[in-house]
C-alpha cells in the first residue's frame, strides 16, 4: 500500500542556504553573552566541552568556565576491565587529562568536583592536588571514586589512596581548607577513618549527602546531632565496620552495611532505608525492633540479603502501609525457594513496584510444572522487575506466584543478564548462560502471562 502524500505549505517549508546566510549572520549561538554559553557548556560532557574551543576565537576559553569538573573515563575502564595490562598506561593519561584541565580551568565558586578512575597510593601525590584546587574553589559536590572498573570484593588493602589528614584542621587551627560551602561528599575505595567522618558531619554545616564505601578503617561510628543538616547516608562494603548509631532528624535516606550493633533513632523525615542482613530466622528477627522507629513510614525499603544456605525463612513482617517500592538483593546457591519473599510483599499493602536482583552460584534448571498454592490477592503492584532469571523452578514459582494473585499488574520486566554488580564485559560462556536463561524464561512464562501485561524479556 502506498504511503500517504503529506504536502507541507510554503511558508513552514525550509529556506534556501544562500538566501539565509549572509556572512557570519547564522552563528546566532555565539552572539549570546557568556554566561548563557557557559550554562550551555555546563550540560555537556566535559571534554565535549572542551573541544568548543577550536570553534572560533569566540569560544576559546568559554569552556575554562564551567562550574562542574566531571572526570569521567568509562571508556578507559572498560579497556582496563577487558585488558588489566592497560592499566598503568590508561592510569597515566587519566592524571595528565586531569591535570591539564586544572591547570586552566578559572570557574569559582565550584559546584561539583568528581574524580572516578581506577587509581591509588601510586598517584596520591596529585590527588592531594586536586583535592587542594577543589576545596581553594569552594567545592560543593566532591566525589572521589578509585574502585577498579569490575568488582572485586575485598579490595581494600595498602595500595588505596588516604585521606589526608592535613585537610581535618577547624580554621582556629590555622586551616586554609573552607568546608562551609561543602554539600555533597562521597568517597569511593578511599581510606577514611572515624575521625574523618565525624569531622566532615559537624564542621560542613550543609552536608546533605555523604557517601562512604570500600573502606576499612571504620570499625565504630556515630551520625549524632540535632543541627545536622544530613539527608542522605549511605555506608557500603565498610570492612571491619562493627556499630553504626544514627540520629539525625533531617536524614530522608539511609543506607547501611551487615554490622553486629545498629541502633536508629529520630527519624521523622525518614523514607527510604538500604540495609544488609544474613537470611535466618534471628537475623532478620532482630532487624525489625532496630527498624521500629521508621518503619511504619517507610515508602522504599531495599533488602540485601546474604543466604545461609537454606530456603528463605522470613518472619511475619509488621504491615508496611506506606511502602510503594521493594527492592531485593539475594545471592543463592542452588533450587532454593523464593517464596519466601512473598511474606515482605504480603506485608505492604500499597506496594506499586517490586524489583528482585538475583545472583544464582550454580543453575540448577528444570523442566517439573510449577503449581502456585498461595493465594493474596495484591490490589496495588504495577511493575515487577525480575533481574538474575535464569529459568530455576523457584524463579517460575516465584513469577507465577506474582501472576496469581498481582491483579493490578501492568508490567513484567525479566532481565537474564549477567550479574548486576560485575561490570567488566561477560564472558562467552557467560553470554551462552543469558541466552539460555532468556530462552527458558520464554518457555516457562510468554504462555502464561495475560496480554493487557506488558512482557519484556532482555
Amino acid at each position: 500500500m502506498a504511503g500517504k502524500r503529506v504536502r507541507i505549505g510554503r511558508k513552514f517549508q525550509p529556506k534556501k542556504c544562500a538566501k539565509r546566510c549572509k556572512g557570519d549572520n547564522n552563528d546566532r549561538i555565539s552572539e549570546l553573552p557568556d554566561d548563557i554559553l557557559v550554562t550551555i557548556l555546563h550540560l555537556l560532557p566535559m571534554k565535549a566541552a572542551a573541544r568548543t574551543s577550536i570553534l572560533s576565537s569566540r569560544w576559546i576559553n568559554l569552556w575554562k568556565n564551567i562550574s562542574s569538573l566531571d572526570f569521567d573515563a568509562e571508556i578507559a575502564l572498560v579497556k582496563i576491565a577487558d585488558d588489566p595490562k592497560l592499566s598503568n598506561e590508561e592510569s597515566l593519561k587519566y592524571v595528565r587529562w586531569v591535570n591539564c584541565v586544572l591547570q586552566s580551568h578559572k570557574a569559582s565558586p565550584l559546584k561539583e568536583f568528581r574524580v572516578c578512575f581506577d587509581l591509588g597510593r601510586t598517584f596520591k601525590y596529585a590527588i592531594t592536588q586536586w583535592l587542594e584546587f577543589a576545596f581553594a574553589r569552594n567545592v560543593e559536590r566532591l566525589e572521589l571514586d578509585f574502585s577498579p572498573r569490575t568488582c572485586r570484593v575485598g579490595t581494600v588493602d595498602d595500595t588505596c589512596y588516604v585521606f589526608p589528614n592535613k585537610f581535618l584542621k577547624r580554621p582556629s587551627q590555622s586551616s586554609s581548607v573552607n568546608f562551609r560551602s561543602l554539600k555533597e561528599l562521597s568517597l569511593k575505595s578511599v581510606i577514611v577513618t572515624r575521625e574523618a567522618v565525624e569531622f566532615f558531619l559537624h564542621n560542613c554545616p550543609l552536608l546533605e549527602k555523604l557517601v562512604v564505601s570500600y573502606t576499612c578503617q571504620l570499625s565504630n561510628l556515630e551520625v549524632c546531632g540535632s543541627s545536622l543538616a544530613l539527608k542522605h547516608l549511605e555506608l557500603k562494603h565498610c570492612y571491619g565496620l562493627k556499630s553504626v548509631k544514627v540520629s539525625a532528624p533531617n536524614l530522608t535516606s539511609l543506607s547501611i552495611p551487615k554490622v553486629e550493633g545498629l541502633l536508629l533513632e529520630n527519624f521523622p523525615s525518614l523514607v527510604k532505608v538500604s540495609v544488609t542482613c544474613i537470611i535466618d530466622r534471628y537475623s532478620v528477627k532482630n532487624l525489625l525492633p532496630t527498624l521500629s522507629c521508621c518503619i511504619f513510614q517507610l515508602e522504599t525499603l531495599i533488602l540485601t540479603l546474604d543466604d545461609d544456605g537454606e530456603d528463605i525463612f522470613l518472619p511475619t513482617f509488621p504491615q508496611l502501609p506506606k511502602l510503594k517500592k521493594l527492592v531485593i538483593y539475594y545471592w543463592v546457591d542452588g533450587e532454593q525457594s523464593l517464596m519466601g519473599l512473598t511474606s515482605l510483599i504480603r506485608a505492604s499493602p500499597n506496594l506499586q513496584e517490586f524489583v528482585l536482583r538475583l545472583t544464582v552460584w550454580d543453575y540448577l534448571r528444570s523442566d517439573e510444572e510449577v503449581k502456585n498454592s498461595i493465594k493474596f490477592p495484591h490490589e496495588h503492584l504495577k511493575v515487577v522487575m525480575f533481574c538474575g532469571y535464569c529459568g530455576r523452578s523457584s524463579d517460575a514459582e516465584l513469577v507465577g506466584y506474582i501472576l496469581d494473585n498481582c491483579v493490578a499488574l501492568e508490567k513484567l520486566v525479566i532481565d537474564p543478564r549477567y550479574p548486576f554488580f560485575l561490570r567488566g564485559t561477560p564472558s562467552d560462556t557467560e553470554l551462552v548462560e543469558e541466552q539460555t536463561s532468556r530462552d527458558y524464561a520464554k518457555q516457562q512464562l510468554e504462555a502464561q502471562v495475560p496480554q493487557h501485561i506488558e512482557f519484556v524479556i532482555h
